[in-house]
């Protein structure tokens, strides 16, 4: 069901029900785009200022946008410039807890983006609530930090933000331009105009993106563009998360790849850049709570084939056992504008 609505939402379903139901969804639009614009009217009435620099990293769409890399490398670059750095997130279906945010640790009760984070910047704390100003006066009191970086923080209307910052894929950046449920969209295209920072990833999967800036241009001219790809680093076994392979260890062999995020197809475009040839494709809906029956039909069905070796993201691993199942590491790299970003985030400190 969630795939079907999904490719109504991207009119890639067509058909006499599915216009129907697209005519339906587009009634819902329309309330569901009143319902943000009162919300944000509402929070702007008495927004709240917090006693640190604010940096907002969100996105305008549904779907996997490389939001969570992004953050990651924002926190190693301020702490690298001498910040102390917290980031906050809302944990997206975890499992609620009695116990202080910052103190656990797990995948079901941080949520699984969260919980890698952590695991990837042991010495940046990652504070999850769904109260943003109580975790960053968490993160002032416990942490001392000068700075938090707020992970999906475009809808968080409340907060006053230094720095807003939105992701955009490349390769899938705005659907059909509709409000959800009838396309992607979170908000209308017009709040891009808010952001003072667009981050054009996986530029890498769709190099002809000029028509998507000239549009972003037009939109919001006084925004830097920054370009993005998703780069490969290596492989790792869940079981031997240390060691890492190089990328080119599977080149001309075929895989089972499963994944279980919001854009499993670029994941599985990445192993093909890698020369990776993908026997069986097992996709899951996004934060997909694995279960062993998964893992052992993904197994049984690999060796049925005579495939030996499974590979899966990092987002998926943190929700998965220590398990002789490869990791493709990713990592965000800047092609262009990087120095101007760097520039205007270190402007976040100057005065």
């Amino acid at each position: 069901m969630r795939d079907y609505l999904y490719r109504l939402a991207t009119d890639k379903q067509r058909g006499f029900l599915a216009s129907l139901i697209k005519a339906l969804l587009f009634i819902l639009a329309i309330l569901y785009g009143l319902v943000v614009r009162i919300l944000i009217l509402f929070y702007r009435l008495k927004p709240y200022r917090l006693h640190c620099k604010v940096v907002s990293v969100g996105n305008i769409t549904l779907g996997g946008t490389g939001k969570t890399v992004l953050v990651e490398y924002l926190a190693r670059y301020l702490k690298n410039q001498g910040h102390k750095v917290a980031i906050l997130s809302r944990g997206y279906k975890r499992k609620v807890t009695k116990s202080p945010s910052h103190q656990v640790t797990s995948h079901e009760t941080m949520g699984d983006e969260p919980y890698m984070l952590s695991k990837k910047l042991k010495d940046i704390p990652v504070i999850v609530d769904a109260n943003r100003i109580k975790a960053a006066k968490r993160a002032i009191e416990d942490y001392k930090v000068d700075t938090v970086i707020l992970d999906d923080g475009f809808q968080q209307w409340r907060i006053i933000k230094d720095l807003e910052i939105v992701a955009i894929d490349a390769s899938e950046p705005f659907g059909n331009r509709w409000l959800i449920p009838r396309g992607i969209l979170r908000q209308p295209l017009s709040s891009l105009r808010r952001a003072e920072v667009l981050v054009l990833t996986k530029t890498n999967l769709n190099p002809d993106i000029v028509e998507i800036k000239d549009f972003l241009t037009a939109l919001n001219s006084s925004a830097i563009i920054i370009e993005a790809t998703h780069e490969p680093r290596g492989f790792y076994r869940i079981d031997q998360p240390d060691e890492l392979l190089n990328t080119d260890v599977f080149k001309g062999k075929t895989v089972s790849a499963f994944s279980g995020i919001g854009d499993p197809y670029s994941f599985e475009n990445l192993l093909g850049s890698l020369g990776i040839n993908i026997g069986l494709s097992f996709i899951f809906p996004d934060h997909y709570p694995y279960s062993q029956k998964d893992i052992d039909r993904i197994i049984r069905s690999s060796k049925d084939k005579g495939i030996e070796t499974i590979v899966t993201t990092e987002k998926d691993a943190v929700r998965l056992s220590r398990l002789p199942i490869f990791v493709l590491k990713i990592e965000l790299k800047i092609v262009k504008n990087e120095e101007r970003l760097h520039n205007r985030l270190l402007r976040l400190y100057r005065g």
